[in-house]
C-alpha cells in the first residue's frame, strides 16, 4: 500500500510530507519526503486561531485543509506515483483531553476534494472520547517499525518518550521542545536556534532553571500529554521576569532545563536502557544532544537515515492509516490511558 502521510507540529516549523510504501505493518519505504515551509500568513493565522471566533475557526479548518491539498498535489508532480491514500495529521489548535477534546485542523474532505485521493485524519479524537489523552499515537510506530531500541525519543515541539514495560507501551510527553526554544530564538529575528549555536553561547540563569524545574506537570504520573495551552499558561509565565536577560541565556536556561528532563525520563523508563533513538526536529540541535549525554553517561543516543529522523512523525502517521484501513489497532490504551485500544481515524474518499 503507497500512503502519503501528512504531518503539520505544534512548533509551525512545516509541513511534513513522507511517501511510504507498506508492504506489511513492520516493514516500508521511504519514496520521498520534503518539507513545506507556512507562508507568514497562515503562521500568524494558526498561532492565534485558539483566540479567534467560531466562525473563523470553521472557515480555517476548510481553508487549511484545501492548502494541504495543494501542497500535496505539487509535492506529487515532483514525487510521481500510486497513491493508495492519504493519512494528515492536521493541525492541532485545542489538546484539553482533561476536558473531554482535542482538535486538529485541515478538513480531510477538503484534501480529497483538491487531490481526489482517499484521506484518513482526525485521528485523536476517537481516544479523548474512550476517556485518553489523544496522544502521543507515534508509540504504535516506535513499537513496530523501531523495536530494536529500548526507548524512542521525539524531540518535536513538544519532547516526548515511549518504550515497553511489563505493563505494555508506555509513551508520554516529557517537556516543551522546540516549541519554547523557536519561540525565544524568534525573538532574535530567526525561526530556530540552528544546532543549538545561540544556546551553546549563552550562560545559565540559575533560578530560572530552578523555578522551571518545578512546574507541577513534571510530578504527574503518565498517561499525559502537553499543550499549545499549557505552555502559554504555566511555561511562558514562568520566563517573563527574567525577559529582559539576552536571548542567548534564555534558550541556554530552557536548553538545560529540557536536557535535565530528557535526562530523568530516559533513567526511569528501565534499568536496561542502553539504545535510545532520537528523531524528530530537534535530533539536529546538536547542543541539546550533547547536554543529555553528559547527564546520562553510558547510554547510546543513535539516529539513523537523517530523511527517516526528520520525518518520522509523518511516517507513523501513514503507518496509522495503514492499520486503521484494515481494521487494527493504532491507538495504544497503556499510552494514553483511554478504557480500550482503538482504531482511530475517519476515513473519506
Amino acid at each position: 500500500m503507497h500512503i502519503i502521510g501528512l504531518m503539520s507540529g505544534t512548533s509551525l516549523d512545516g509541513i511534513d510530507l513522507a511517501y511510504c510504501e507498506f508492504t506489511d505493518e513492520q516493514h516500508f519505504q521511504l519514496l520521498a519526503a520534503e518539507t513545506y515551509n507556512y507562508p507568514f500568513i497562515w503562521q500568524e493565522r494558526l498561532s492565534t486561531l485558539h483566540k479567534a471566533s467560531a466562525e473563523e475557526y470553521v472557515c480555517a479548518d476548510a481553508e487549511l485543509g484545501h492548502f494541504f491539498g495543494e501542497c500535496i498535489v505539487h509535492f506529487r508532480e515532483k514525487h510521481p506515483g500510486r497513491v493508495d491514500y492519504i493519512a494528515s495529521h492536521g493541525h492541532t489548535i485545542f489538546h484539553q483531553p482533561d476536558r473531554g477534546f482535542t482538535a486538529q485542523i485541515g478538513d480531510g474532505n477538503a484534501i480529497h476534494a483538491v487531490t481526489g485521493i482517499p484521506v484518513v485524519y482526525d485521528f485523536r479524537r476517537l481516544d479523548v472520547a474512550l476517556g485518553g489523552q489523544g496522544a502521543p499515537l507515534v508509540p504504535v510506530g516506535d513499537r513496530l517499525l523501531f523495536g530494536e531500541y529500548d526507548c524512542c525519543i521525539n524531540l518535536g515541539g513538544i519532547a516526548n518518550i515511549s518504550y515497553e514495560s511489563e505493563n505494555g507501551r508506555i509513551a508520554y510527553d516529557i517537556a516543551p521542545c522546540n516549541m519554547a526554544l523557536n519561540h525565544l530564538a524568534g525573538l532574535t529575528g530567526v525561526t530556530y536556534d540552528a544546532g543549538g549555536a545561540m544556546a551553546r553561547e549563552g550562560k545559565l540563569i540559575t533560578p530560572l532553571l530552578a523555578r522551571l524545574e518545578t512546574l507541577e506537570y513534571y510530578k504527574l504520573p503518565a498517561p499525559k500529554t502537553l499543550g499549545k495551552e499549557w505552555f502559554e499558561k504555566h511555561f511562558l509565565p514562568y520566563l517573563a521576569p527574567y525577559m529582559s536577560q539576552p536571548v542567548e541565556n534564555l534558550i541556554h536556561t530552557v536548553a538545560e532545563h529540557i536536557a535535565l528532563r530528557l535526562a530523568a525520563a530516559i533513567k526511569t523508563s528501565g534499568t536496561d536502557v542502553h539504545r535510545v533513538l532520537v528523531t524528530g526536529g530537534g535530533a539536529n540541535n546538536q547542543y541539546l544532544l550533547e547536554l543529555v549525554k553528559e547527564k546520562i553517561g553510558s547510554v547510546d543516543i543513535e539516529s539513523i537515515d537523517n530523511r527517516i529522523v526528520d520525518f518520522k512523525e509523518a511516517i507513523i502517521f501513514a503507518l496509522l492509516a495503514y492499520l486503521r484501513i484494515d481494521k487494527k489497532v493504532n491507538t495504544l490504551a497503556t499510552v494514553t490511558g483511554a478504557s480500550r485500544d482503538s482504531s482511530g481515524g475517519v476515513i473519506c474518499g
